[in-house]
């Protein structure tokens, strides 16, 4: 078997041809290759490895661009230690994704699987749900958990799930807890957006995020507009503007 490896790192490069070889001495590496130009000409000029192991980010772009410029039939199992890149790693013939530092367990059961899947059965890559749910962990955006708000000369952390909902007032943004307490916060609405599981919160207008645990009513409000009533004691209810109104009920049914 031949085996290709594209690795910008050396020290990288080394231990991936050490973790192959302890898994099989007698496999051939064609080659260890740092760039994208040099991947690209590689190709050109040498016949297609039996299997490539490809890290992702190279020292002059993204791995990805090599399929745009050539074509590259052999399987592939690509390394990185970029989590964000997973699933578009599986759009192009990948068979598995090693995260950095590679483990070398992790690295048999990605052999064997390209084994099975190519040697026994001769089949075209498969992209089994366990593999994607595992890449779906892997990349999953780490939401804020918490809040730290200033109390006079005390700090104090606010778990997310306990915050009724945002707000901005006269240039400030605040949040507001399931006990009716209100502290300034040093976020805007739209950094709030990238910070917050869209799964749980939900932009209603331009001046407020709310929890979707929080929602005590929705009634239908004047000029296709929705009124939501939260549990927050003393609130007062939130419009819905017309034009979050469809996706406000995509979200709710969610």
């Amino acid at each position: 078997m031949k085996v290709l490896i594209i690795e910008d790192e050396h020290p990288a490069a080394e231990r991936m041809v050490e973790l192959i070889h302890v898994y099989d001495k007698t496999i051939n590496i064609a080659g260890v290759i740092d760039s994208v130009k040099d991947v690209i000409l590689w190709f050109q000029e040498n016949p297609q490895p039996d299997l490539i192991f490809m890290d992702i980010q190279l020292a002059d772009g993204l791995s990805f661009d090599i399929f745009q410029k050539t074509t590259i039939d052999s399987p592939v199992i690509f390394t990185t230690a970029y989590q964000e890149y997973a699933i578009k790693a599986f759009k192009v013939n990948s068979i598995d994704y090693l995260l950095k530092p590679i483990d070398f367990s992790e690295l048999k059961t990605a052999i064997d699987k390209y084994k099975k899947l190519f040697r026994e059965e001769k089949k075209a890559p498969v992209l089994h749900d366990e593999i994607i749910n595992n890449v779906r962990k892997l990349i999953e955006k780490p939401y804020k958990n918490r809040f730290i708000i200033k109390i006079g000369e005390h700090l104090r952390p606010i778990p997310t799930k306990d915050i009724h909902y945002f707000f901005s007032l006269e240039k400030t943004t605040n949040l507001c807890t399931s006990d009716a307490k209100i502290y300034i916060i040093d976020y805007s609405l739209d950094q709030l957006t990238e910070l917050l599981d869209p799964d749980q919160f939900f932009r209603t207008n331009r001046q407020n995020i709310i929890n979707r645990d929080a929602i005590a009513d929705i009634v239908v409000y004047s000029k296709n507009r929705l009124k939501i009533k939260l549990t927050t004691p003393g609130h007062e209810p939130i419009i819905v503007s017309r034009d979050k109104v469809p996706a406000l009920k995509n979200w709710l049914d969610g």
